[in-house]
């Protein structure tokens, strides 16, 4: 079975080429009795890719069950699982099958495996390596035939690290790992799932289904989903029933739903202005005063270096308030006037600590040239000639993204927090300066 097949057979959204690639390992490894470890975010769909595997292996006609075990508490997970017998514990008046026992010869799903209790675990990595278990109160073992699929929204390696999570267990579960993307790694997906949802969402209520503009699309784009799929469907269904038209604008989105505004980038947007697009790209700003900011920073510390190193040296200055003047910081400069004006902040989020010196303030355009004397070698100079490096603003941009990528071997989550930018602005700028071949 094809993708495009699998896609309709199961209602999966979506043409990413990540989601395409998790469907397709999902695909190669339902024929195999392999244990799998689906991992992802909260809300991506885990359990549904469980039941993809189970529709198309050997085992589709017997039973499949899916188990929260986060959900359990943990006196009563291993009664749950693995069964109990007879006065096993107080309250067991009666023996009852786990569901290791009732699924055999099918499947079970184990969501949140990650918070699985330890002892649990050493059940269960039994079961994994023998299929052999022991109910809750008895003593002869007995044997089960169930494929596992484990799925987890944590980082089990880190869970290992704090003694949360058995090693042993680890590389058992993750003989094959399909990692689900995030609905923010696949903006393409956005209005897609959407409109999907809307339409079910209007025979459901019995309405007419809603549509939005260009600018509203553009909110749920540049939106980074934190709940994922499931909150991109609590969306949908919100507006088709308090939308006041069946087009929905940027202005209505908002009052709806106002966290749709909220966004993990260095500087916050307070206030909806539909006349942005006007002014250029909103990120590409943002980005811009970053690393404008950011070279300033590195200018504060050039200019301090060149002052220790003239004290350090004991090397004689003409004018030493010249170089003192360098370090002195102007109330405010253009850069920052800027900043606050196209951003509406009162103060400014990247803050820049210069070394606080006792020189008088001179003004930075009437500034002497400073010379620099040598004890031994005075009054011989060799020829200098000045030079004004032209940069542009791509070339800045380009050398940072390219410094953030290589600082953080590749990996484009990583470098778009240390930029303060979305993924989805990193991915774009990687492809416009043809940095996707080097990492």
């Amino acid at each position: 079975m094809n993708l495009q097949a699998v896609k309709q057979r199961f209602g999966i959204i979506g043409r990413s080429k990540e989601l395409d690639q998790a469907l397709d390992k999902a695909l190669r490894v339902a024929g195999t009795e392999m244990t799998v470890l689906i991992t992802g975010e909260s809300g991506v769909g885990k359990e549904v890719f469980s039941r993809i595997i189970h529709s198309l292996s050997p085992r589709k006609h017997n039973k499949f069950i899916a188990v929260n075990t986060g959900a359990i508490p943990s006196g009563t997970i291993n009664s749950e699982l693995f069964g109990h017998v007879k006065g096993a514990f107080t309250g067991a008046s009666a023996d009852r099958k786990g569901y290791f026992e009732t699924v055999d010869g099918g499947t079970i799903f184990l969501d949140e495996v990650g918070e699985m209790p330890i002892d649990t675990q050493a059940y269960l990595l039994r079961i994994l390596e023998s299929g052999e278990y022991i109910p809750v109160g008895e003593s002869k073992s007995r044997k089960t035939n169930v494929r596992v699929i484990a799925a987890t929204n944590v980082a089990l390696e880190k869970n290992i690290q704090s003694g949360k999570f058995r090693e042993d267990l680890y590389y058992r579960l993750n003989t094959i790992n399909i990692q689900v993307p995030a609905l923010r790694e696949r903006p393409e997906d956005i209005y897609m799932l959407f409109r999907k949802f809307v339409v079910d969402f209007s025979e459901k209520y019995r309405s007419e289904p809603i549509h939005l503009d260009e600018k509203a699309r553009k909110i749920l784009d540049r939106y980074t989903w934190p709940g994922n799929v499931r909150e991109l469907k609590n969306v949908a269904e919100q507006l088709s029933v308090l939308a006041d038209t069946p087009l929905v604008d940027a202005e209505q989105l908002v009052r709806i739903i106002p966290s749709l505004l909220d966004r993990n980038l260095p500087m916050l947007h307070h206030g909806f202005n539909g006349n942005n697009s006007g002014s250029g790209n909103f990120e590409e700003r943002e980005i811009l005063y970053k690393l404008l900011f950011d070279m300033k920073g590195d200018l504060n510390d050039l200019k301090g270096l060149i002052f220790e190193l003239i004290q350090k040296n004991n090397l004689r200055v003409d004018d030493l308030s010249g170089v003192r003047s360098l370090l002195s910081s102007p109330s405010e400069s253009g850069l920052e006037k800027t900043y606050k004006r196209n951003t509406n902040l009162e103060t400014n989020p990247f803050p820049i600590e210069t070394p606080e010196y006792s020189a008088t303030n001179s003004s930075f355009s009437n500034r002497q040239p400073i010379i620099l004397h040598s004890d031994e070698s005075e009054g011989n100079f060799a020829e200098t000639e000045d030079l004004d490096e032209v940069l542009s603003l791509m070339e800045m941009e380009k050398r940072f993204i390219k410094k953030a990528l290589i600082k953080h071997k590749g990996k484009r989550k990583d470098a778009a927090e240390e930029l303060g930018i979305s993924e989805r602005t990193l991915y774009r700028k990687i492809k416009e300066y043809e940095l996707a071949d080097k990492f």
